[in-house]
């Protein structure tokens, strides 16, 4: 998952990466805007450490401000990999060979939740779903944890998976028992984008009590 960025944001950047940057004059020429716009995007990109800013001296004349797009965040830019995502998916349910399906797709589920829990430890339930929770907003999840009820909730406010899901669920399923490896915890998808709910939500099942 990349960071968020709205369509002004992201054409903003493809035009300095397609410049190979400049000062803001001369930003304000090649996009055709006025200066107060284009300092205010570039202050706002800066902050998130999309643009880097160096300031440039040339003989006796006064240093100006050259803008950049960052090396360590050009890959944000070109990071759309949605149908790319969507075509392999589809192949691989339609793999003819069970096994080798299942080999794939456990493979799959191994190195999500290595990325994902590799820092996910502790005894406490609580703890491991906050680690979780910060290990999934790093990567660029939009995520928060219901801790008003008895047990912790983990809540997507935007599904990561949206287009694929929309086409196949088991992408759902592949998440549910992602998180239920890294939590250790039986989690179910008690809500879901896909059923019309503004978020998905991974509730914990509580054990049953033993009969004697």
């Amino acid at each position: 998952m990349k960071s968020s960025l709205d369509i002004g944001d992201r054409r903003f950047l493809e035009n300095l990466k397609r410049e190979s940057g400049g000062s803001v004059q001369e930003l304000c020429e090649s996009m055709g805007v006025t200066a107060t716009a284009v300092r205010h995007r570039l202050n706002r990109l800066q902050d998130r450490g999309f643009i880097v800013r160096e300031t440039i001296r040339e003989g006796r004349g006064r240093p100006y401000h050259f803008y950049r797009a960052s090396e360590t965040r050009l890959r944000e830019l070109g990071d759309n990999y949605a149908d790319l995502a969507m075509i392999l998916w589809k192949e691989l349910m339609h793999l003819e060979e069970p096994e080798v399906r299942n080999r794939i797709f456990n493979r799959i589920s191994d190195e999500l939740t290595r990325r994902f829990g590799s820092n996910v430890q502790g005894e406490a339930l609580s703890s491991r779903f906050k680690q979780l929770c910060h290990a999934l907003g790093e990567q660029g999840f939009d995520i928060e944890i219901d801790e008003t009820g008895s047990l912790p909730v983990l809540r997507e406010n935007n599904c990561p998976y949206h287009e694929l899901a929309s086409q196949d669920s088991t992408i759902c399923e592949l998440e549910e028992e992602i998180f239920r490896r890294i939590l250790g915890a039986n989690l179910t998808l008690s809500r879901s984008c896909l059923d019309g709910h503004h978020c998905c939500e991974f509730e914990v099942v509580p054990e049953k009590a033993s009969v004697d």
